[in-house]
């Protein structure tokens, strides 16, 4: 038998989600006909066939989580030459499966097909792509319990991967199944999180887990704008004049070697809310970029999340974040910086206020900014100057 497995889809992405089979098992397949396709990095990506041949089985359904070297499809094995074999996979054992039960199964007669084959010598499995199997796994099957206790999730329909021990060294307990099987039958089993949620879970993680944020606010006066001026494009421009005076917030910074590294171009990371969950497309070297080249870029980005055609690669290398939330609700707000970033810009709603100019008071209208730093790399006075340049910025006429 033969075997595709999850190729490496680059930008360091190490999973995939499956979201829509386009073939069936039995089904023959020709070379470069669409087989799956997975979400990876907040991206849909089409993956084809290899090969022609008959389809045997396929690994996983849909909202599977599938790791690097992991089996995707059988097929079988004909006599004659079926297609260019991109790769040879080594003789290693596949990552862990997925939840279901079926698709565990097939992988494991796969794994043993697999090590029969290799240990005869007649090893014909491939890949597109890197041909290295993942040596990350899941958590399936690492919680400690007895035999007995494992039985009784299985009888109260209790996933004991997800059940925090009380025991010692963290040994899943009789008691502990039965307190999960109670808060499943009272509020209703979890959801698992899966595709942009989980990714968005995953990120969050890190950056609590990395980041030393402190958060700055003000006030910005835009009574001086014209009527329907493009407010992303106006704080866009405005972060780019603040970091070519106030570099040290355009960098990236690694905690672990403490090193950072100032970066000359401008690439703004601006948070897009979907239905979905966010997307954070990164829109290059706004320093450099008129105002409507950059309106143009940036609809073509929300196009593509919308549409789920986004590359990674247009979600990855920001060097500073714009997280315009005021579009809906909301004055101030305490923005996550994701590293290697530093500064994460916030834009509250635009609101009418008073404001008191030269001893009299006025209205006039405002816009709340919040400023996120991570105080490992930046000082409280570098993250002041920079609130400042950008408040004098949009307190000004727009410059056509």
């Amino acid at each position: 038998m033969k075997y595709f497995k999850l190729p490496d889809l680059g930008e360091g992405l190490s999973e995939a989600e499956i979201v829509e089979w386009h073939v069936k098992e039995g089904e023959h397949v020709e070379e470069d006909q669409l087989l799956v396709s997975v979400e990876t990095a907040k991206a849909i990506v089409d993956l084809p066939s290899p090969v022609s041949g008959k389809v045997v089985a396929c690994f996983g359904e849909f909202g599977d989580v599938l790791h690097i070297g992991d089996p995707l499809v059988e097929y079988d094995s004909p006599s004659e030459d079926t297609g260019t074999v991109v790769g040879e996979i080594p003789e290693s054992t596949p990552a862990s499966p997925p939840t279901d039960k079926k698709s565990s199964k097939r992988k494991k007669q796969a794994s043993e097909d697999s090590s029969k084959t290799s240990s005869a010598g007649t090893n014909d499995q491939f890949i597109i792509g890197s041909a290295h199997a993942s040596s990350r796994s899941n958590s399936m099957g690492q919680s400690k319990a007895t035999p007995s206790v494992r039985a009784l999730a299985r009888r109260l329909n209790v996933d004991i991967d997800s059940v925090r021990g009380s025991g010692p060294e963290g040994r899943v307990l009789a008691q502990d199944v039965e307190s999960s099987a109670r808060v499943d039958q009272e509020r209703g089993q979890g959801e698992q999180l899966r595709g942009v949620r989980r990714t968005m879970a995953k990120t969050m993680t890190a950056s609590h887990q990395q980041v030393v944020p402190v958060t700055i606010f003000d006030v910005a006066d835009v009574h001086k704008w014209e009527e329907g001026e493009d407010t992303t494009i106006r704080l866009a421009k405005a972060i780019a004049k603040a970091c070519k005076k106030e570099p040290a917030l355009n960098v990236w910074f690694d905690g672990e070697h403490m090193t950072r590294r100032l970066c000359s171009q401008v690439d703004l990371a601006i948070a897009v809310d979907t239905e979905q969950g966010l997307f954070v497309p990164v829109l290059r070297d706004i320093n450099n970029r008129s105002l409507k080249d950059l309106r143009k870029g940036l609809d073509r980005l929300r196009q593509d999340v919308k549409s789920r055609t986004i590359p990674p690669s247009e979600m990855l290398g920001a060097t500073i974040t714009l997280s315009n939330f005021g579009t809906m609700a909301g004055r101030f707000a305490t923005p996550v910086v994701v590293p290697p970033t530093v500064a994460i810009v916030g834009a509250g709603k635009m609101h009418e206020d008073v404001v008191v100019h030269k001893g009299s008071a006025e209205i006039r209208r405002v816009m709340p900014i919040s400023l996120t730093f991570d105080h490992r790399a930046v000082t409280g006075g570098e993250a002041a100057r920079f609130l400042e340049i950008i408040l004098e910025s949009l307190s000004k006429r727009q410059v056509k």
